[in-house]
């Protein structure tokens, strides 16, 4: 026996940290020195129970684990007995182990007395009146994990369920281990990291300097637009970033004389110029309504004059055209009560009508559908858009990045998604410690309005596959890291909330003054922090079409252009529309009720007294899409999918062994992978000159740098694909509490490529 001395706790608990211990008798050597280094700088054990099972199926106990759970001041961990072999379907996180779960990942902690019928949801610091028999974690990542403790010491259970439940609430944000973390983290790799790179080699702008601002300005051509610095220490408001860009007509006087009207003084907000010279600005309400109009003539006319065609402003009400937060909220939990919780025997005949009425599709759609028309008024009316909600933190972020997204290629590269995250969400303020409830305070403040926004990403990948450079592998995994609290990009409501605790990290942990935050607390677009290289490699998409790529069209190779988009709308000068009737303004901003939804089908011919914004949607779909170009998705709700990846990937019923899209992935990436080592050879070849040997056969490039995750085949590879290929690649549904087998219900049909059943009401609401 010998025992390894915790390290002094990152904030206070009721419950005094213990020993961790290594028990020979029960747990081999070698896997207690790999629980060992599996502790993460500055993490510490804070209490164990041998002899518990983990329960890996519900039809029986035969597959079940048995071994050690653990808390810790990071994550729930449990270390099987018998270590099963690693699987190669799994995506191996270099932090997390198969059966780690992070504390900031779970929902709700609920312990269970089979034999006195009793169950009780723990929080911190709460009493716990019965020895439980087993524990049920809910995970926000929609994992849920049963252990048992059928053998293992009642005392000692109870602990461990109050320890997990204990530090999964921190009091405070400060007390979320990544402070920790990162600061033994800095001071261990300062000797490792090089200076003389900066940012440490960080390639995604974080838009905290005003030399990435001026960057995104010049990509745009934004001339008529500069770089603003009245907010400098946050000055004018604590919620948007220190530097913004604004309209070159207006003076900083006036906008600090202005910046008091708007909520929380936020000025609005610059987002992008399209090539045409309109704007996508945002913008938070004006609290005054005895100043409003006056103010907002003012900006109106700034960013009407920021237009080489002084064309008209359209602005948006988001807080009237959308869902609100509490609503995309109930929606959320509702699917995911329908994929992960409620039995099938309860619901499978009308599995799929529940996912319907659950209202999640339906508001993915809504923001798709807002998105589009905003699109129309930038590209097919040449008119500059204001998006206005309450306080500009949410549903703005939602709908700009999205605009942006279909309107700029650039935004559909990996980098460039990254640098919109970063733009429209975190530098631009959105709550996400309070809508991703880290410290799980207030639950009326919860919203997944990220999920959301990642959902109508993937909607868009799903219709436009080759457009994007990034895969849904990236999309779930970005979707998890939220729940990772060691990265500084999801932790922060603000701005200036990130920039004071980092300044106060900093001075507790001895790191010198004026030392970049990036190098220090780093943003989570660092994915060498989470996964190895190869690991990586599962983000990049094979089918991706670069910038000027050519495609084979009709047995002729063409390059994807488009021919110049003409404008549709008939008055560009005057009056702003806006002001006209306070909101959108001509009959063209917004479509007639349905009628966008009924440009966006299959059918793309003429139809007599079609409006302008009609004519726009039937030209561009009568037309080859350009995967560089404007991207439009089809909104019909057939069109409308449930992400399978992301909903499903835990729940092994719906795991299709060989099957899912990873099959078409497997091939693709093969084949791209074979392709680029015959260009290597190629470039690599030299032909014989007289009198001189021939040089050896060129090589392709070394495996590190090959850019996808499956290598091209050799003759002996079998032609079907690999055993370890399932629908849920790379994440393993194994050991979650899921329903039993579901064979010949409407769930099967549709995981198995059937269109998604809808009712009667909803398929008459196709042709509306």
């Amino acid at each position: 026996m010998f025992s390894v001395k915790p390290m002094k706790p990152t904030f206070k608990c009721y419950l005094p940290p213990v020993q961790l211990t290594v028990d020979f008798t029960h747990t081999s050597f070698s896997q207690n020195i790999f629980f060992l280094f599996c502790l993460s700088p500055g993490e510490i054990v804070v209490n164990e129970v041998n002899f518990v099972r983990k329960c890996i199926s519900t039809e029986s106990s035969q597959d079940d684990l048995w071994g050690k759970l653990i808390c810790t001041n990071f994550k729930v961990s449990f270390i099987p007995q018998d270590a099963p072999p690693k699987q190669k379907s799994q995506l191996s996180h270099l932090l997390l182990g198969e059966h780690d779960i992070p504390l900031t990942c779970l929902e709700q902690v609920v312990t269970v007395n089979d034999t006195k019928g009793k169950k009780k949801v723990l929080g911190s610091n709460q009493k716990l009146k019965f020895n439980p028999t087993e524990l049920i974690l809910y995970c926000k990542d929609l994992r849920i994990i049963r252990f048992c403790f059928d053998e293992a010491g009642p005392e000692s259970a109870k602990k461990v369920c109050l320890a997990i439940a204990h530090y999964s609430h921190p009091a405070d944000l400060h007390l979320l281990f990544g402070f920790e973390y990162q600061g033994r983290r800095y001071h261990e790799s300062k000797g490792r990291v090089n200076g003389s790179t900066p940012r440490g080699g960080l390639q995604t702008p974080i838009f905290d300097r005003p030399s990435d601002w001026d960057r995104e300005i010049k990509r745009t051509g934004a001339s008529e637009w500069r770089v603003c610095s009245i907010n400098e220490n946050y000055a004018i408001s604590p919620s948007l970033p220190e530097y913004t860009v604004v309209p070159v007509s207006l003076a900083d006087q006036d906008l600090k004389r202005h910046s008091l009207f708007f909520t929380d003084n936020r000025i609005p907000l610059w987002c992008w110029n399209h090539p045409n010279g309109s704007a996508l600005v945002r913008m938070a309400s004006i609290c005054d309504p005895a100043q409003q109009k006056k103010i907002e003539q003012k900006v109106f006319n700034a960013i009407t004059k920021s237009h080489p065609q002084r064309s008209d402003v359209f602005r948006y009400d988001l807080d009237k055209c959308l869902p609100n937060i509490q609503d995309i909220q109930s929606a959320f939990v509702k699917a995911r009560q329908i994929c992960v919780i409620d039995p099938f025997e309860e619901s499978e005949e009308r599995w799929l009508s529940s996912i319907e009425n659950s209202r999640w599709l339906e508001h993915v759609r809504a923001v798709l559908k807002q998105s589009a028309e905003i699109v129309y008024c930038l590209d097919g009316k040449n008119a500059s858009v204001i998006l206005q909600e309450e306080e500009d933190r949410d549903l703005s972020c939602v709908v700009s990045s999205l605009v942006q997204l279909m309107l700029d290629a650039h935004y559909r590269s990996l980098i460039g998604f990254q640098s919109l995250v970063q733009k429209e969400w975190v530098m631009a303020g959105h709550r996400f410690l309070d809508r991703c409830n880290h410290l799980k305070r207030n639950d009326k403040e919860e919203s997944p309005l990220f999920m959301l926004f990642l959902d109508c990403v993937w909607q868009i990948i799903n219709q436009y596959p080759a457009a994007f450079e990034f895969t849904e592998v990236y999309l779930t995994v970005l979707s998890d890291s939220m729940w990772i609290p060691l990265f500084s990009t999801f932790l922060f409501n603000s701005p200036k909330q990130r920039a004071q605790h980092l300044m106060d990290f900093a001075k507790n942990k001895a790191i010198p003054q004026g030392e970049d935050q990036v190098l220090y607390f780093p943003p989570v677009w660092d994915w060498s922090q989470q996964f190895s290289t190869k690991n990586q490699t599962l983000f990049n998409n094979p089918m991706y079409i670069g910038k000027g790529a050519a495609c084979v069209q009709n047995g002729e190779v063409k390059t994807f252009r488009r021919t110049k988009q003409k404008t549709y709308s008939s008055t560009l000068r005057g009056t702003p529309a806006s002001l006209r009737n306070g909101l959108k303004g001509g009959e063209d901003a917004l479509p007639r009720r349905g009628s966008l939804v009924s440009e966006l089908k299959p059918d793309f011919s003429p139809v007599k007294d079609e409006s302008p914004s009609e004519r726009f949607f039937r030209d561009w779909f009568s037309q080859p899409a350009d995967q560089q170009g404007l991207l439009i998705p089809l909104l019909m709700p057939s069109h409308v999918a449930l992400w399978k990846l992301f909903f499903l990937r835990w729940v092994p019923e719906a795991c299709i062994p060989k099957g899912g899209p990873i099959t078409a992935y497997h091939k693709l990436s093969q084949l791209v992978d074979e392709i680029e080592i015959l260009q290597s050879q190629l470039r690599q070849y030299k032909g014989p000159s007289p009198g001189t040997t021939p040089l050896p056969s060129p090589s392709g490039p070394p495996l590190d740098q090959r850019r996808m995750y499956f290598k091209a085949s050799s003759p002996n590879d079998s032609p079907t694909p690999p055993d370890f290929l399932t629908s849920s690649f790379p994440f393993t549904p194994m050991g979650n509490l899921c329903r039993r087998t579901v064979h010949g219900t409407p769930i099967s049909k549709f995981l198995n490529g059937a269109r998604i059943w809808l009712s009667t009401e909803t398929l008459a609401n196709d042709t509306v």
